[in-house]
């Protein structure tokens, strides 16, 4: 008996010392949802020091709202079982003697803005107030987290799924920003009207965390090209957001040689001049006119045309009008076929599990003949067609019924990728100034195409910017941000942070109404089981004993 004891002991041992030595987690989802992609689990073993992790999303939550927090749970988790490193806690932050809209101004200042909700409940609408965030600490630096993502529909169910698929992206973004040194540099192009700083905030706020981002002015090329061209090869991408004004040909030439170097470019050009702003006149209307930027020649080299015409398609975002005055104002959508939404045209990381994305005025894009690779990223849908410009937008065309025979046509490209080995397009033609080591023929590189610049304007509320794919008039958030930020990760080699950002899961859908009716059944089974368990087991001993002492 002694040796069986100890046996068990020794087996006991060797177990703990191999499990301590060994590490492995299994996964028995079909979606395998608890199971951390490589590069995650890499950042996560390579953190040295403690990161506190606090989550506010707690307290008297909705149901659906629980399994987001239960969710969250189990992803810190998932992490702390690779570093212990990694600890978490959940405060509640109405459990404190500071009243709710105290607690709730002081988010807002934080850039954590709480969120209202109206639950239905036993058959009553009460209005809660959540805080769906958390906070990682890290050496005396703090980056937040939003852990409730705004889906197009705003349904909770699809409220809830996409949050979850972004917990692990993300918790990981927030360590990334913490824990990494920003080496990459991002030039904004300034000096042909582009966007001003305002209109193109929060998306720059947003890169600022990962990248090291600078304005840059072309303007010096005329007086000193070959130091303008060689501080330009110091950055790894150039974002141009809405130039207006054309590009000179030595502006052109320098931004060629960038390229033909191995540079990177996110284009945001439109060829058709038209504001939205203009139709809120008294004419309500506004002309929209071909624009020339003088980058025909070179994004034809590079295999790309963007046609001066308009995307004119049913599937839309829709423009909110006032009507009305003083208190008796109200704001209606009405169906605008000129801001077209993005969708998907092929798999690509960039726009994986990506919501629409909206435009606004926006040019079909031509892909051309050549031997760069061409993935066109977002289209209008088949209910689409091109309008020519010169031409008329009036506003009250909202009033009007589309003729259904003139969109037929359909999926235009809106977004395009191109990559390879590009050649100058100044190869064969005279060049605007003369450089030592002029290039022909470019590494293989890439850049993005988009065909309206508006893409990457937030709003602005008070004179302070929005988040970027937000529109206040209608309360609906698009997937501007996550399109761009997933471009420009992609663009600068950290495909991983895309591949996380886009994770999709599935989650089980709960009947709410059914759940409402079988309530009380329900209730009245997870009492009576466990005591008729206990009296079950009670009477099999009963017996089990009266029968072995009977026979003794």
């Amino acid at each position: 008996m002694l040796k069986k004891i100890l046996g068990t002991v020794i087996v006991i041992l060797l177990l703990n010392v191999l499990a301590s030595k060994f590490f492995t987690r299994v996964d028995f989802t079909s979606d395998q949802k608890y199971t951390l992609s490589k590069p995650t689990i890499e950042l996560i073993e390579s953190i040295e020091s403690p990161i506190l992790i606090q989550v506010f999303l707690t307290g008297d939550l909705p149901s659906e709202f629980k399994r987001l927090q239960t969710e969250t749970r189990y992803m810190l988790e998932e992490l702390r079982a690779y570093n212990s490193n990694i600890k978490f806690e959940f405060i509640d932050p109405l459990d404190s003697n500071l009243e709710a809209m105290e607690v709730a101004n002081l988010f807002y200042e934080q850039g954590m803005p709480p969120e209202s909700l109206n639950i239905r409940e036993n058959g009553k609408l009460t209005e809660r107030v959540i805080f769906p965030w958390a906070v990682a600490n890290y050496e005396n630096k703090q980056a937040s987290i939003k852990l409730l993502q705004k889906t197009l529909t705003q349904s909770n169910s699809e409220l809830i799924q996409k949050s979850i698929e972004n917990l692990e992206y993300g918790f990981v973004d927030a360590i990334t920003k913490l824990n990494r040194k920003r080496s990459k540099k991002i030039a904004i192009l300034k000096g042909q009207g582009e966007l001003e700083d305002k209109y193109i905030s929060d998306f720059l706020t947003t890169l600022k965390e990962y990248y090291l981002i600078a304005p840059f002015t072309l303007d010096s090329v005329k007086s000193n090209p070959k130091r303008t061209v060689n501080q330009l090869k110091t950055y790894d991408l150039i974002i141009d957001a809405k130039a207006t004004q054309p590009f000179s040909e030595e502006k052109n030439y320098a931004i060629d040689q960038y390229l033909m170097s191995g540079g990177k470019a996110l284009w945001l050009t439109e060829h058709v001049n038209v504001e939205k702003d203009s139709l809120y006149r008294a004419s309500k209307s506004a002309l929209a006119l071909p624009r020339n930027l003088n980058l025909y020649n070179l994004f034809f080299k590079y295999g790309i045309r963007i046609n001066p015409q308009l995307v004119n398609d049913l599937y839309s975002a829709p423009i909110v009008l006032a009507s009305g005055s003083g208190n008796s104002t109200q704001l209606s959508r009405f169906p605008w076929f000129y801001d077209p939404l993005g969708n998907i045209a092929d798999e690509h990381p960039i726009t994986s599990n990506l919501n629409p994305v909206k435009f606004e005025f926006a040019n079909p894009i031509d892909t051309l003949k050549s031997d760069l690779n061409k993935t066109i990223l977002l289209e209008s849908s088949e209910l689409s067609r091109k309008i020519g410009v010169p031409s008329e937008i009036n506003l009250n065309q909202i009033n009007e019924e589309p003729n259904q025979e003139l969109y037929t046509s359909g999926k235009f490209p809106m977004a395009v990728l191109v990559e390879g080995e590009f050649t100058s397009a100044f190869q064969a033609k005279l060049k605007p100034f003369q450089l030592k080591n002029t290039l022909d023929k470019s590494p293989v590189t890439q850049q993005v195409f988009i065909s309206d610049g508006d893409v990457i304007k937030n709003q602005l509320q008070s004179g302070k910017p929005l988040e970027l794919g937000f529109d206040r008039y209608s309360g609906i958030t698009y997937g501007n941000k996550t399109f761009l930020l997933n471009t420009v990760n992609y663009l600068l080699g950290d495909e991983d942070l895309v591949k996380t950002r886009n994770k999709s899961i599935s989650l089980d859908e709960m009947d709410l109404k059914k759940l409402e009716a079988e309530k009380l059944t329900w209730q009245i089974f997870n009492l009576a089981v466990p005591i008729l368990s206990m009296f079950a087991f009670g009477a099999a001993f009963h017996i089990w004993r009266k029968r072995k002492y009977s026979k003794d």
